[in-house]
């Protein structure tokens, strides 16, 4: 008699809705929130706070980078193309006006990113 053979399937390729979220998640090290360095209970919480709201931000940059080749793009590629780029910031009384630099190559894209979470063109 032949005995029915198991294949262990990862919990995360059993759900259809998120196949790809082993891959964001290690690309963002949210496995190594458990290891905090500080004894103090308030500032780990705030630290694993922290990471878990620059998580969502990246998540909703990926959401609205769409239809872009950045929809599918790691947290690093993320941070380098659109968080830590050079930029003229002028600051009024109503607004907050960014001036990128002509050479910047994902200008539009970026363009894109402001206006669908908010920013007005002008």
């Amino acid at each position: 008699m032949h005995q029915a053979r198991r294949t262990t399937v990862p919990a995360w390729r059993a759900s259809a809705h998120r196949p790809e979220q082993p891959k964001q998640l290690g690309s963002f090290r949210l496995r190594q929130i458990g290891r905090t360095s500080c004894s103090n209970f308030l500032a780990n919480t705030f630290r694993v706070l922290l990471t878990a709201a620059a998580y969502v931000l990246m998540q909703e940059m990926r959401l609205h980078l769409a239809a872009t080749r950045h929809a599918r793009a790691q947290v690093s590629t993320l941070r380098e193309h659109f968080l830590k780029l050079g930029a003229q910031v002028i600051v009024t009384v109503r607004r907050i006006v960014l001036h990128l630099p002509q050479a910047f190559p994902y200008r539009d894209n970026f363009h894109r990113l402001a206006l669908s979470l908010g920013a007005q063109s002008g």
